[in-house]
């Protein structure tokens, strides 16, 4: 399939997942229990199945760092504009936290291998775990002890933990482990199996997940936030790499990923921290919806 034809099956698991949260047969756990399926199954055998076949270079440099410079800009541009706007803690913290930290998995996976196809998926993976998920186990609790309601400090100890046992992150290291092995045919056969359940599945569970309830007072700082997220933080990517003269893939991917809309992890760990619910619920979805907009064009300037 095309690049087109493959976002216009994305989109049709995305409105599944928003039909099914309408039927009473579906449990509200229902895109929990997928989002676990992904984390402990679907993602970790996609890293296990691509990984391997990244022969370690200079490129691998560009989606492993462009995810650090991302949070650094947009953190300084949030904070900035949160002191011009004279925002509340709460807003601050809301947005620190999901304006610097894309749905780079979830979501940015798919999209890569829509958009860019089947052999960018590993510089997307790398993008997210070295990039993303340490993002939102390092910045995100620092972000939560310093803005969140009743949050533990951050320790060394309990990053690390947090690193340690998140499934996709092991799976990285373990398929770094195995490159000079490689697998048996049927593991092989396996593991492109259950990796080929993640799109569906994950779309569908973000389907389910979909809420979008705006009030007035939140619509400046949401203005903000994705516009951050979604035409700055990939704007400033792209002008990254050709100052710098990168391109090829690693590069392609880099500029899209940085153009995710907010991760739907970081928004549950907002609400959960009282950081401006309303605007952390609203970021997630209205970025995902906005996101199908922003991401054909982005990809049209790579």
């Amino acid at each position: 399939m095309t690049g087109v034809e493959n976002f216009v099956v994305v989109l049709a698991y995305l409105l599944i997942g928003v039909g099914i949260r309408r039927l009473p047969q579906f449990p509200e756990q229902t895109a929990a229990v997928l989002n676990l399926f992904v984390i402990y199954v679907s993602l970790p055998a996609l890293v296990l199945r691509t990984v391997p076949g990244l022969a370690p270079s200079r490129e691998l440099l560009t989606p492993a760092l462009m995810p650090w410079a991302m949070l650094a800009l947009t953190a300084a541009a949030v904070l900035a504009i949160a002191r011009l706007r004279r925002w509340s803690r709460e807003t601050t913290g809301s947005l620190l936290l999901l304006a610097p930290l894309g749905n780079t998995s979830f979501l940015g996976i798919p999209m890569v291998k829509s958009f860019l196809g089947e052999a960018a998926v590993p510089y997307a993976v790398i993008y997210d775990q070295l990039g993303t998920f340490l993002g939102l186990a390092t910045w995100g609790s620092v972000v939560l002890a310093l803005y969140g309601r009743d949050a533990e400090r951050p320790t060394v100890a309990t990053v690390a933990r947090k690193v340690a046992t998140f499934p996709p992150f092991l799976a990285l290291l373990l398929a770094f482990a195995l490159r000079p092995v490689g697998f048996h045919p049927i593991v092989a056969h396996l593991l492109e199996t259950l990796s080929g359940t993640l799109v569906p599945i994950v779309m569908i569970a973000v389907g389910c997940q979909l809420r979008l309830r705006v009030g007035r007072d939140v619509l400046g700082p949401l203005v903000a936030g994705l516009g951050l997220k979604l035409v700055a933080a990939p704007l400033a990517a792209l002008g990254i790499c050709r100052a710098l003269g990168i391109d090829g893939p690693a590069a392609s991917v880099s500029v899209l990923e940085a153009g995710m809309p907010p991760m739907i992890s970081a928004g549950a760990l907002a609400l959960l921290a009282g950081l401006a619910p309303e605007l952390s619920a609203a970021l997630v979805g209205a970025g995902i919806l906005l996101s199908f907009a922003t991401l054909p064009v982005l990809a049209l300037l790579l």
